[in-house]
Order: C-alpha cells, then structure tokens, then sequence
C-alpha cells in the first residue's frame, strides 16, 4: 500500500535542511499505523510526502504499487484526489456551507465526473457513515467540535480514498469527543481502511497496531514512548530499515 524505499527530504537553504532522513517503510493495505515525535520533528514533512504534497529528494515512494516519483504534477493530483484522504487537526470547514455542502464541494475537486445529484448521494452516504445522516444541513457554526470533526472525516472518505491520512485529528477536541472519533477510525480500519495517524499524543498513538517514531527527521520502531506527551522519553529507538548508523550519529 505505502511503500517508502530510501525516501528522504531534505530543504536546499542554504544551508541544506534534512527534514526527512532517508528511510524504508511498508504500510500494507488495511493496517493502522501511528506516526509519533515532538514538534519539529519530521511528522509534517512525513504526512505532505505520504500525501503526495512534497515531492522526496531521494528514494523512491510507491502508493498502491504505483512509482509516484515517475509521475507528472497532473497525475499526482489525480492519484492523490483518488486514492487518499485527508483528516487535519484543524477542521478546514466552509462555515456557512452545510455540513453536506462542505463534503460535495471536496468531492469538486476530486477529479471524476459525477453530477450534482450523484455527488448529493454520495456526500449522504459519506455523512451517515460517520453518523451524521441527521446533520446534513447543518452548518459547521451550529454542530459540536466533534461533528465537525467527523464532516471533515466525511469529506475524506467521499471519494472513496484506499489511505486514510490523519493530522493529529483529535488535538482540538476534549477527552469525551477524541474518544468518539477515534472509536470512528478504529471502525474504519475494521472496515478495511489504511490508517496512518500522526500525533504526539499516548492514548491516539495506542489506537494503532503498530507504532513508528520520528526524532529529528528519524523514522524508528519499537520505541511506542519516543515524542508522546505523557512519557518524556528523549532516546530514539533502533531505527527501521534503511536509515544507516552514520545517518543517526550525525542527528544524535
């Protein structure tokens, strides 16, 4: 499903900023993997190069088998609107667009050539999936932080994405509503959605099957501590295939 192979990136400056050390990594299709680490450290520029955003200065990124390295800008558009799906910390909602307004305007810029009656079943089947099938035509200004949150789910899942990609997607609500939307993506997943979250936090980061660190641009597993907000760890764990020793005495 998501395959990196030496992927790294690194910003020219000057001086030249490695944000992503070149790594290897496999999501296989239908897991649920946590991306954990501080502030600063590569989570970002990790999800903008999962997400097709970000090109990689090295390596080579396959999504669903595809080289997306390979690809013109078009269609790495076209793969991203098509195969992926995007669940931001901030909700990112037009506020005086309806909650199934917000989700078939996504589905506009999604590529494809559904009519408007075709995108209107589609943003109501997306809704009441995350069971908001009562709260279509409300506005964003008169629903909780947490349906918010599962319209900005809805919208990601409208064009029927095969990667879930999820930017700290709990880091606005309280403990109540954070607990219902990660009860959501556990059923995602169960449904066979890929899963790939990224936050800093313990209890989102346990959701997962597995977890992955990242420590000054170092991806690392087995260490489900390293940048999580209750544990303090500083250490960086072995790091996964296809960071070299060197690479990480250099960022030690």
């Amino acid at each position: 499903m998501v395959e990196f192979t030496g992927v790294g990136l690194t910003y020219p400056g000057p001086p030249p900023v490695p944000a992503l050390r070149p790594c290897d990594l496999v999501v296989e299709r239908g897991e649920y993997v946590t991306i954990t680490g501080p502030s600063g450290s590569g989570k970002s520029t990790f999800l903008n190069v999962a997400g097709l955003l970000d090109r990689p200065t090295s390596g080579t990124y396959r999504l669903d088998g595809i080289d997306t390295g390979a690809l013109k800008e078009r269609d790495r558009t076209a793969l991203r609107g098509s195969r992926i799906g995007f669940v931001f910390q901030s909700f990112h909602l037009l506020p005086y667009r309806t909650a199934a307004e917000n989700v078939e305007l996504a589905m506009m810029y999604q590529g494809g050539k559904r009519s408007r009656t075709q995108r209107a079943a589609a943003a109501r089947e997306s809704l009441e999936r995350v069971g908001l099938g009562h709260r279509l035509h409300h506005t964003p200004t008169t629903l909780s932080g947490g349906e918010r949150q599962r319209v900005a789910i809805a919208r990601a899942l409208a064009a029927g994405p095969s990667l879930l990609l999820c930017d700290e997607p709990t880091g606005n609500l309280d403990t109540t509503t954070a607990e219902s939307v990660l009860t959501l993506l556990d059923t995602l997943h169960t449904d066979g959605m890929t899963v790939l979250v990224i936050t800093h936090d313990h209890a989102v980061a346990g959701r997962g099957q597995r977890t992955v660190a990242i420590r000054d641009g170092v991806l690392s597993e087995g260490d489900t501590n390293a940048g999580v907000t209750d544990a303090g760890a500083t250490s960086v764990a072995p790091a996964i295939n296809g960071v070299p020793s060197e690479t990480r005495e250099n960022v030690a």
